[in-house]
């Protein structure tokens, strides 16, 4: 009788396990979080989310402040091809052409064990240039081939 139910918990066991993804070899673009810079290039004030958010309210309604556009992006990718990651980040903005989005390029560095976050500045005078951004899709790139994408509502 212990033997069946031992050998009942290991099955159950084992079918538990196998139902579950395999998310350390998963490559893919966890979060973008667009921030507006101000004139001093602070997304905040203080340390705070809820102080960020507030003034990130604050530079919406006042776009004169505003200098550029951070996007923190997080991802994640296996330790055996992280070194040879690009990321790419597309702009749809108020005054680029509507077929041709604005890219900007960066190799993805490794900032922790499952990877990180990458920062990818547009700042002041591209910024005034480009105008407001409308939508943005994030991509992580293994040489010319897509592996991994997010993007905004409006891409």
């Amino acid at each position: 009788m212990i033997r069946r139910v031992t050998a009942a918990v290991a099955l159950v066991a084992l079918c538990a396990a196998a139902a579950v993804p395999a998310v350390a070899g998963e490559t893919r673009i966890r979060k973008v979080l667009p921030h507006l810079m101000d004139e001093q290039k602070r997304i905040s004030v203080a340390p705070g989310l809820f102080d960020r958010d507030g003034y990130q309210q604050v530079l919406r309604q006042s776009p004169d402040r505003v200098s550029g556009i951070r996007f923190d992006i997080q991802w994640s990718a296996p330790r055996k091809i992280r070194d040879s990651l690009t990321l790419r980040l597309e702009l749809r903005t108020a005054r680029g052409e509507p077929g041709k989005p604005l890219i900007l390029e960066m190799p993805a560095r490794n900032h922790r064990r499952w990877g990180g976050w990458s920062a990818m500045v547009l700042d002041s005078d591209d910024y005034r240039r480009a105008g407001e951004v409308l939508a943005w899709r994030a991509v992580l790139l293994d040489g010319s081939r897509e592996i991994a994408e997010q993007r905004s509502f409006l891409w």
